[in-house]
């Protein structure tokens, strides 16, 4: 194992544990982990980060899928759109790529106040996206069942994306119900993205999915411990009386689970920055905490429904302190990469890593 190999898998791994420190202390992020790593067969963060450092080139449209719109309120939640607004600045940075959110009408307002605020020019003609520097795409996506397959085709034949990423997108189960995190359908509330999602993948497009809990497009791809372990999501568990669970459909070629999917999304753009060897990849935690707030004064909400600058309950004292935390990490291996040289080839030289 090369001295860079060894780097990629624990610098990965401290990533990935971050993005699933358990504040709440009820364990589903670890139940959540242990499935995906082994899906993955390593660190998630770093796997899905070299996938795009492997397929994305300078102007390629990337899509990214948010939005989860919650009931009683029918208003979008934080986590998903803040994390997906700073993507696209980190795949501007890190390819000169075109990042296109794709999202329901309730996120668009947010989708606009944050274009800015990550430093971003807003199209929603994708050939001026194409022609401008520095700029993101916008697509509102429909919830009609009846014309979501109608879209999909339509983006899909007016581009082809070199990767899809989706960040606490709702799924819909085998029978087509889409839940919420305690069972509830919500299926008129959410749009239809995974109808586009399992498009592209059968095409052969780079897909890469983000969730934390099991609801989420793409987390299919670990339905066994979902229904075993996670509530609400066995066949027949859930409260709408669907006879199927919040466990979905979908199942991702690459998948990152989280505490937070914003956290998950946070750990593969730290990845990225250090595969592209620029730290300014990963935002600091001044631009998070802007970014929470612009979510916020935009109409999205926390999970318990506060109209507050906070993610899954979660707020600045907790977000920020992990943005920074993943941030330095990637500083401090590649200031140290020449430095602890010598260590490395001693710590290989001992195989560990090549037993374990």
């Amino acid at each position: 194992m090369t001295q860079q190999e060894l780097t990629l898998r624990n610098l990965g791994q401290s990533l990935d544990d971050l993005a699933n420190l358990d504040p709440r202390g009820y364990g589903v992020c670890k139940i959540l982990y242990d499935a995906s790593r082994k899906y993955t067969g390593g660190p998630t963060s770093m796997n899905a980060a070299r996938k795009l450092a492997q397929t994305i080139k300078e102007g390629d449209i990337v899509y990214i899928m948010t939005g989860f719109v919650l009931r009683p309120y029918k208003k979008a939640e934080m986590d998903g759109i803040v994390s997906a607004a700073l993507l696209c600045r980190a795949l501007v940075l890190a390819f000169g790529a075109k990042p296109v959110i794709i999202c329901p009408r309730a996120n668009y307002e947010a989708v606009r106040q944050l274009d800015p605020c990550v430093g971003l020019h807003l199209r929603e003609d994708m050939q001026e996206l194409r022609e401008i520097p520095v700029s993101m795409g916008v697509i509102c996506f429909t919830d009609d069942a009846a014309l979501a397959p109608k879209q999909a085709d339509k983006i899909i034949a007016r581009d082809h994306p070199s990767a899809v990423i989706s960040v606490e997108c709702p799924g819909a189960n085998d029978r087509g119900v889409y839940h919420n995190a305690t069972g509830l359908d919500v299926t008129e509330l959410e749009a239809k993205q995974d109808v586009l999602f399992e498009k592209l993948q059968s095409m052969g497009v780079l897909n890469i999915a983000i969730g934390d809990l099991g609801n989420e497009i793409g987390m299919g791809a670990i339905r066994d411990t979902l229904e075993r372990y996670i509530p609400y999501a066995a066949p027949g568990a859930c409260r709408c009386g669907c006879g199927g669970g919040i466990a979905v459909h979908t199942k991702a070629d690459n998948i990152i689970t989280a505490t937070v999917s914003d956290w998950g999304c946070y750990a593969m753009i730290a990845a990225l920055a250090y595969l592209k060897e620029n730290p300014g990849i990963m935002h600091t935690p001044e631009l998070e905490q802007k970014a929470l707030e612009t979510a916020c004064h935009s109409g999205m909400i926390d999970m318990y429904g506060w109209l507050i600058p906070a993610i899954d309950g979660f707020g600045e004292e907790i977000n920020l302190p992990i943005v920074a935390l993943m941030r330095n990490l990637v500083i401090s291996a590649l200031k140290l990469k020449t430095t602890c040289a010598t260590w490395f080839e001693k710590v290989e030289a001992l195989h560990y890593f090549d037993e374990h």
